[in-house]
């Protein structure tokens, strides 16, 4: 077990997570530390086994124990656990069984599992408070540990979790057995209270997602060098990041005569399909899908980038995203960002004030705007520059991190 930091004392908070480490999930990382630094010792519990892929070198920051829950199913511990709890609380037990039960479809036997074992280990373990990212599977097993120990949880709810994969019978009866909510949007948050509004009961906050403003440093005018302008994209290649609609709009940049180059930085299920229609439109020598790619390597190209694109839509699922943590990383690199009205977006970006936003779905227009970034550089170097401080003014890590310990230690943030 890793040893703490000597400022970490007193009883640890259980983060409960899909899965740890997750690339992608560089904004659950960031709060992870920054927690720690302001002194809260944690504990990272996973739902499923890490991930062969490499793992974000920040990841070595951390003082938190790891463990995993997917790894313990695998043994005869569920059933030693089960009866311990079972002689201990047999109220806890089988009312957490029946909420298992009633909640099947998203929880089954499988989440109600990992809780007893959860629950198990919390019964040897100094914590006073759990906190699951994601309304889905991590927030069911905080629910069902809370309903076996007692010990009270907050749960964040994020994009997919709350439109697409939890059941609203479900995600009301978590929300009501919470101390707080937490979501990263002002649209997440009106859309609780609107379909939530009696299990809320003040119970809502918001808290953005911060940035580490020391691994991005503002570099203006973008290091192109001898190359054309370059317009980045960095996403997971699924459809709610619309990565279709920038590929069309370079189509029509370059029907105009615009000199430029497209760099997607991503991996993910649509990959085929997006290089296909790079091939089917002849912008082959234009667009170039650099699959995933280290974090230092992202860094650099926020550096190079004349742009960033993100046109974000709400998929056909009903999926989409709240704020992308990379439109927040390149504004603070000084890349001029372009994305669209989709969620919580117009609450990081300005319209012409620190960044261009257009309609989803509409590569006519998100042509337009990258071609007043590509064609104007004194708007993009305005853009960028107020993007930056805006960063620095409203998403900084150490304010999230002191509402989030307020909600742990069950002060509510007020």
């Amino acid at each position: 077990m890793p040893e703490r930091k000597p400022n970490c004392k007193g009883p640890a908070v259980a983060y409960i997570l899909s899965a740890w480490p997750r690339v992608s999930e560089t904004f659950i990382l960031n709060e992870v530390i920054a927690v720690e630094r302001a002194g809260v010792p944690l504990r990272i519990f996973s739902l499923k086994e890490p991930s062969p892929a490499p793992v974000h070198p920040k990841t070595q920051q951390m003082q938190a124990p790891f463990n995993c829950l997917a790894e313990a199913l695998r043994w005869r511990r569920p059933l030693g656990a089960s009866l311990r709890l079972l002689s201990r609380h047999p109220i806890r037990y089988f009312r957490a069984l029946r909420d298992a039960i009633r909640y099947r479809r998203t929880s089954g036997a499988h989440r109600f599992m990992q809780a007893v074992c959860l629950a198990d280990v919390l019964r040897q373990e100094p914590v006073s408070h759990l906190h699951a990212h994601f309304a889905n599977a991590p927030a069911v097993v905080a629910m069902l540990a809370h309903e076996l120990t007692g010990i009270p949880y907050t749960f964040t709810a994020h994009a997919k979790d709350l439109y697409v994969k939890t059941p609203p019978e479900l995600l009301g009866a978590e929300i009501r057995q919470a101390r707080a909510v937490v979501t990263c949007t002002e649209y997440n948050r009106r859309y609780l209270l609107t379909r939530f509004s009696s299990q809320c009961d003040g119970k809502l906050r918001l808290i953005y997602h911060g940035l580490d403003l020391s691994e991005f440093n503002f570099r203006w005018p973008p290091a192109t060098g001898e190359g054309p302008p370059v317009i980045l994209s960095v996403a997971r290649l699924v459809e709610k990041k619309g990565l279709g609609d920038l590929i069309s709009a370079a189509c029509l940049l370059k029907k105009k005569g615009r000199h430029f180059r497209v760099e997607i930085i991503g991996d993910g299920p649509m990959r085929d399909t997006l290089t296909n229609q790079v091939f089917m439109l002849g912008l082959e020598d234009r667009i170039k899908l650099l699959g995933a790619l280290p974090h230092e390597a992202v860094r650099e190209a926020y550096a190079r980038a004349s742009a960033f694109a993100l046109p974000c839509v709400v998929a056909a699922d009903g999926d989409r995203d709240g704020i992308p943590n990379v439109l927040l990383e390149s504004m603070a690199s000084g890349a001029p960002v372009v994305s669209t009205t989709v969620s919580g977006i117009p609450e990081l970006v300005d319209s012409e004030r620190d960044g261009l936003l257009v309609p989803p779905s509409e590569p006519v227009a998100l042509a337009g705007a990258l071609d007043r970034l590509l064609g104007q550089p004194e708007l993009s170097e305005r853009l960028a520059r107020v993007a930056r401080a805006k960063i620095e003014e409203r998403f900084s890590l150490e304010s999230g991190a002191s509402e989030l310990m307020a909600l742990f230690q069950g002060t509510n943030g007020q």
